[in-house]
């Protein structure tokens, strides 16, 4: 007996079977935006909506994100910048850098990013590129090129309109991204204020960090050319989702319009269960009469999914196994794919203890067995 169930285990039984995540389907209906181009993804990267997202226009002081990236390419946070007068008597947002004044390479970052300062831009330009605007925008556009930014040129540092100097929804979107996954640009993105050296304190052009929780950061722009404009990123329930829109006539519609698009691709994901650890995946046969060994996840496994992603799930498990199992011991596995991809897995382990019978209940087991088939024999 111990010999047949041994050959059997050694065989692998695979299922198939269609799963579909336990939230509610997305939502088919694309907003309509009070602004020229907008373009959104999901964490999956998954392009959620868009509009004349690859048309180039002007993006004001989203620049400034390039600005920021270029800058802690080729300098330190801690290094000093003195303030050339170039730079001091730039106009526009301003935090009122003085010339000769000597700031951190991060504090005039965070002065760039939340306060949206012009002086702090060219300050940094003119400190990272040895007193050169021209090498800096150079270093920027090389980077542009680097992040797979096709739609964008830069002309300088600040974002002031300016002839050829433009960028589009999608690229603004995927600079706001990447930028947000480097700590120090995160930090300043996020912040609702900033304190310079002399007590000078400035708060965000950022109307919806002070007034939604659901943004984790971002950055916006306004000139002439631009209209209203900003890039960000939103999350909720586990998922962030990254947006830009572009063009918008005021402030106010602005606003209005990143929340709407940021909620939109906020509803298309859901965290899914896709390895329930409660679940019984599958079931091998013992023998002597014993139970059957009930197989479980040995982890809880959950991903962020789109809704309505179909899912497979592939459970690979012997038939039978030799006693005695223990609780715990691995016996298969559970694959789950999303759209042909491995998307999670997990071993399937013992649900509990069976024991091998004794020698008396082997016995007892055998005689049992013979006394059936005699019977069935006679009738």
């Amino acid at each position: 007996m111990r010999r047949a169930l041994l050959a059997v285990a050694v065989l692998a039984a695979s299922v198939l079977s269609a799963l579909a995540p336990s939230a509610g389907a997305a939502d088919p209906a694309q907003p309509r935006l009070d602004a020229a181009a907008w373009y959104l993804v999901g964490p999956d990267g998954a392009v959620l909506a868009q509009r004349a997202s690859r048309r180039e226009r002007a993006v004001a002081s989203i620049t400034k994100v390039m600005t920021a990236l270029v800058v802690l390419e080729h300098a330190r946070p801690g290094d000093v910048v003195r303030v050339s007068p170039r730079a001091a008597g730039l106009g526009g947002s301003t935090v009122y850098l003085r010339a000769g004044e000597e700031l951190t390479v991060a504090a005039l970052i965070r002065a760039l990013l939340v306060p949206s300062a012009n002086d702090a831009a060219q300050a940094l330009a003119l400190h990272v590129g040895r007193g050169s605007t021209d090498r800096f925008v150079a270093l920027m556009n090389e980077k542009a090129r680097e992040l797979g930014l096709t739609d964008t040129t830069f002309v300088n540092a600040h974002g002031l309109d300016a002839r050829g100097h433009v960028s589009s929804a999608r690229d603004a979107t995927l600079l706001v991204r990447h930028a947000l996954g480097i700590p120090l640009l995160r930090d300043a993105l996020s912040r609702s204020s900033v304190t310079l050296p002399g007590g000078r304190e400035f708060e965000t052009t950022d109307d919806l960090l002070r007034s939604w929780p659901g943004l984790v950061g971002g950055k916006t722009g306004h000139t002439r050319d631009a209209g209203w404009s900003q890039a960000a990123a939103a999350s909720a329930r586990g998922v962030t989702v990254y947006g830009a829109v572009l063009g918008s006539d005021t402030r106010e519609a602005r606003n209005d319009a990143l929340r709407e698009l940021l909620v939109y691709g906020l509803r298309q994901y859901r965290r899914v269960e896709v390895v329930d650890r409660g679940r019984v995946y599958a079931e091998a046969v013992t023998g002597y009469g014993r139970p059957a060994v009930q197989l479980v996840a040995a982890r809880r496994v959950v991903r962020t999914l789109r809704a309505g992603t179909g899912l497979v799930e592939r459970v690979v498990a012997p038939r039978a196994v030799v006693l005695p199992v223990e609780e715990g011991r691995r016996l298969g596995r559970v694959d789950v794919y999303a759209e042909g991809r491995l998307l999670a897995t997990s071993p399937l382990v013992a649900a509990e203890t069976v024991s091998e019978p004794g020698l008396f209940g082997k016995a007892r087991w055998y005689a049992t067995r013979t006394l059936d088939n005699l019977w069935e024999m006679v009738t």
